[in-house]
């Protein structure tokens, strides 16, 4: 997609702070952190949210449940961390190119 912002750090035409990478998936430090350690980790191939997945999309979100424990290790998140994703614009979603946040570095309270 063309004026997606994860589509554009995909392509590398906006800088970002990369925490792990292969063919299918990115991750890197938001920019707007709100934990002390807050990772953003999203499919290469564009799909906007949580709800549009499909077969063929759900190869790439396995693969990100894959790679969650090495990427959180990496991180130094023993202790704990939390992943979020936000579907819709009534839960809170901005970016619609699927993402999940990797929220961890201090206790957080019980959601519900």
């Amino acid at each position: 997609m063309e004026d997606c912002i994860f589509c554009k750090i995909v392509r590398g035409e906006i800088p970002s702070d990369k925490v792990y990478e292969d063919e299918d998936i990115l991750c890197f430090r938001d920019v707007n952190p709100q934990a002390p350690v807050h990772l953003l980790v999203i499919p290469k191939n564009h799909v906007p949210k949580l709800s549009d997945i499909d077969v063929e999309s759900a190869k790439y979100i396995g693969k990100i449940f894959e790679k969650i424990p090495s990427i959180t290790r990496g991180a130094g998140l023993d202790k704990g961390f939390r992943v979020v994703a936000n579907c819709g614009e009534y839960a809170g979603q901005t970016v619609f190119h699927i993402h999940f946040h990797i929220l961890g570095g201090k206790r957080f309270s019980p959601v519900f």
